[in-house]
């Protein structure tokens, strides 16, 4: 048993799109296949996995460093004996190699694009969906595949004005949604508040906003939205300022009572324990964005999570960022608190497979093998021009 190939294309997502830091115009990700020996039904199993939105495609470090060192390695070497299955964190040990600790950037998304294939392809080797695999594995033996998912969007686009954002949270709520999330920093604190009162009034009872700065905010305008958002009942308020400052964020603390999250921009375990011990946050009412397909996999996920248990962090804190299904197999396996959600942007990588519905802001995720890319049509057909 052995991994035969890695594969690499870089694709557009790009769109019209801002939110207060970045636009989306030049937006590109990674796929990545991981080919192996194992035969099912008649062909090779193979692993996908993709990198998330707002970190551009990691070809270079991907087809250069990281793809050789898996492929160089002894076969044996990768393997999980006591499972006759190829091991992820051996495989993950084998793209570090001769990688220096700190200075983690882009080499922490390009390496957990691979290993989200390598996970994809070690739970379709043993025929079970992901999130069961991880239940069993490092769980409590039982996985919950009913998973709430909020509905992330309201950016900044050419145009839109109230009407256009009022239309598009409208058609989350009629999706199923009640949760949705909108962009602010892009204008003036106004105009944000015009915005999110035009979005509140179309809430009823059990539905909530959220919103995110997109860490576009210094200390002084973090505060000044703080006081004024603390007028809204909100969901949360997202990564005010710098995601490294976090003498910001303890300091946001004391200006602001309510939920607040941050997290997607930080790339490892050791980046998200100084947010734990030097952040501020709260665990009894605030929220953690890890997105392992930014942050070196799965494999330094449970790293992540173990250290949360050891500094009284529940996993039911944790609602990651980047909306694809590698975090929802994460969540139904290991009672993470949720998933974000694209309901219309990053397609086809954002989303549910096929028939899934969104009821009370909730998705039950299919008994499909790995994390179930073959059941969402529209993505499948690109992976497969991968698969060749």
């Amino acid at each position: 048993m052995k991994i035969t190939e890695i594969r690499e294309i870089t694709q557009p997502i790009s769109s019209t799109i801002r939110n207060a830091y970045i636009d989306f115009s030049k937006m590109t990700l990674s796929l990545v296949a991981v080919v192996t020996d194992v035969v099912r039904d008649g062909k090779p199993v193979i692993g996908y996995g993709f990198n998330s939105n707002g970190r551009y495609g990691q070809g270079g470090l991907i087809r250069e460093r990281f793809a050789p060192r898996v492929l160089e390695a002894a076969p044996a070497s990768l393997l999980d004996d006591a499972r006759d299955n190829i091991d992820p964190h051996k495989v993950w040990a084998a793209m570090m190699t001769n990688e220096k600790p700190g200075g983690h950037g882009e080499r922490s998304v390009a390496v957990g694009t691979i290993d989200m294939a390598v996970w994809d392809a070690v739970a379709k080797i043993e025929g079970k969906p992901l999130f069961r695999l991880l239940a069993q594995r490092y769980g409590n033996g039982t996985a919950n595949p009913r998973v709430f998912v909020y509905a992330a969007g309201g950016y900044y686009w050419p145009g839109q004005g109230i009407e256009g954002l009022e239309r598009e949270m409208r058609s989350y709520l009629d999706r199923g949604y009640s949760v949705v999330k909108k962009k602010i920093g892009g204008a003036s604190l106004a105009q944000d508040c015009q915005r999110i009162e035009a979005v509140l009034r179309l809430l009823g009872p059990g539905q909530r906003l959220a919103v995110d700065a997109n860490g576009r905010f210094d200390l002084e305008t973090a505060i000044e939205y703080a006081k004024a958002l603390s007028q809204y009942d909100l969901f949360w308020y997202e990564e005010a300022g710098d995601p490294l400052d976090y003498a910001l964020q303890a300091e946001l603390a004391n200006h602001y009572e309510r939920p607040m999250a941050t997290g997607e921009n930080l790339f490892s375990m050791q980046d998200a324990r100084n947010l734990i011990r030097y952040g501020g946050m709260r665990p009894d009412r605030d929220w953690l964005q890890f997105d392992c397909a930014l942050s070196y996999g799965l494999v330094e996920y449970l790293r992540t999570l173990a250290m949360l248990k050891d500094h009284g962090w529940s996993p039911a804190r944790c609602i990651p960022h980047g909306g694809h299904q590698m975090s929802l197999a994460i969540a139904a396996g290991l009672g993470l608190g949720g998933n974000e959600s694209y309901p219309d942007l990053f397609q086809p990588y954002g989303g549910f497979p096929d028939g899934v519905q969104v009821v009370d802001s909730y998705v039950t995720l299919p008994d499909l093998p790995g994390i179930g890319f073959e059941g969402k049509s529209d993505l499948y057909a690109v992976m497969k021009t991968l698969a060749g």
